[in-house]
């Protein structure tokens, strides 16, 4: 439980560390992490019901679909962030000062199969992630909301 607490605390403590580069920066750093874009997820908080936002990188970005990981490091447990967008999916992607009205789903077990190629040769990393864990890691399409 302790060691759970001290995860979430560093998750958020990394996330505030980013997003001070960014604001120092006046936005002209931290929207690129190696080779993969970074975006401002908005969420709505399930319990809360507050806007909620944290950074995240966007191993598939395209101009209607972005996908997201749910990784959180290879942890046993799913991300805050991605249990929001479960109970509220309509969500915001924040890139470079400009916001996009999003619907966030969890890909099917075909879709992540299709996609997690292409995931992990934009980081290795998230394979780890899925070998350090037991638990399914989500992946997440966000597109363009319609009206």
């Amino acid at each position: 439980m302790t060691s759970d607490r001290l995860r979430d605390l560093s998750m958020r403590a990394m996330n505030a560390v980013h997003r001070s580069l960014q604001v120092v920066s006046r936005g002209r750093l931290g929207w690129k992490l190696g080779p993969m874009p970074v975006v401002e997820l908005h969420t709505i908080g399930r319990k809360t019901g507050e806007r909620r936002s944290t950074l995240l990188t966007a191993p598939i970005h395209e101009p209607d679909r972005v996908v997201l990981i749910a990784s959180k490091g290879g942890d046993d447990r799913d991300p805050f962030w991605y249990l929001n967008l479960v109970a509220q999916p309509d969500v915001e992607l924040t890139e470079n000062g400009h916001t996009r009205l999003m619907r966030a789903r969890t890909a099917t077990e075909a879709e992540k199969a299709a996609l997690w190629p292409t995931i992990v040769r934009a980081y290795s990393g998230y394979a780890g992630y899925q070998k350090k864990t037991t638990r399914d890691i989500p992946v997440v399409i966000c597109e363009p909301r319609r009206p």
